[in-house]
């Protein structure tokens, strides 16, 4: 029974990766023909509306109203509509896998504003080198490429910047779950999606107008499978391993959707990484592991 118990964990944490890690992918083709708000907006409001589904169907309610929903808004912000906003808008320049690879250091950024904003949650020494090792990843992966190539350098090392805020604002979001009062998951996460939504939604609406753009058949599935899959169902599978297995299983993610977010470039859009992208991601993942490393001899 315990190794049933064990397998089903794999088998959701290899759907989690799959899911998160194609997700690159599929947030490229979408930007193709549709803006990064309305991408987000899309993806955010598919999501919102299948696990406010979901909550009724699972026998749970919703908060009354009170100041719980202002910690919804924040995290709807912070979580979700301005990290999918980013990252959209930094994708429609820069290759999928280069984007997970710059995504991968939010766990390094979330252990260092824990070590401030969280009670306990101190920054050991393993913990600071492995901050250290992932900032140097960056580093290789943000600088200049060539002095001869700056104009160019600069455009990209601004797209580069919006998917590092992106990973900055999850960071932020995960610091800000643990101040919220406690809550069943599921109903959380319905309530921040809806809430995004609302902020979102109409937004995009300002910005690109559904007439402003010619969107194509592939770019709008793109966005609604962004919105079903990697956001809705992966949230759901999120809570089942949690709580079946733990946050130090979960935490393999960080090292597995990097590399499947490279392969899923390569096959689909013949993404060849270079060596920068390859020692930036060395450099992280080894980072992540010094921290955990270091966090299990504490």
């Amino acid at each position: 029974m315990a190794a049933a118990h064990e397998t089903r964990d794999w088998i959701r944490l290899g759907a989690l990766v799959l899911m998160w890690g194609t997700a690159f992918v599929f947030i490229r083709l979408a930007v193709e023909t549709v803006s990064p708000s309305s991408v987000a907006a899309g993806r955010i409001a598919a999501a919102a509306l299948i696990l406010c589904v979901a909550v009724p169907l699972s026998g749970l309610h919703f908060p009354a109203p009170g100041r719980i929903w202002l910690y919804f808004l924040v995290l709807g912000i912070v979580g979700n509509a301005l990290p999918f906003f980013l990252i959209s808008w930094g994708q429609q320049r820069i290759p999928s896998g280069l984007a997970a690879i710059l995504m991968a250091v939010n766990p390094l950024i979330t252990l260092m504003l824990a070590h401030r904003f969280v009670p306990g949650e101190r920054a050991t020494t393993g913990r600071t080198a492995g901050f250290v090792l992932g900032f140097l990843g960056m580093l290789v992966l943000v600088g200049p490429d060539a002095i001869g190539e700056l104009a160019e350098t600069r455009s990209a090392a601004l797209r580069r910047g919006a998917v590092l805020a992106g990973a900055l604002c999850y960071a932020m979001n995960s610091i800000l779950v643990r101040r919220m009062p406690e809550t069943n998951a599921l109903v959380a996460s319905a309530s921040v999606l809806a809430m995004a939504a609302l902020v979102m939604v109409p937004l995009a609406l300002v910005l690109a107008p559904p007439t402003s753009f010619a969107a194509s058949l592939p770019s709008l599935a793109a966005v609604a499978w962004l919105g079903v899959v990697p956001t809705a169902l992966a949230t759901i599978v999120y809570f089942r391993v949690i709580a079946s297995a733990g946050p130090t299983f979960f935490s393999l993610v960080n090292y597995l959707v990097p590399l499947v977010a490279l392969g899923a470039g390569f096959v689909a859009y013949d993404e060849r990484p270079t060596w920068r992208a390859f020692a930036a991601l060395a450099l992280v993942l080894s980072g992540i592991a010094l921290t955990r490393l270091r966090r299990r001899a504490v």
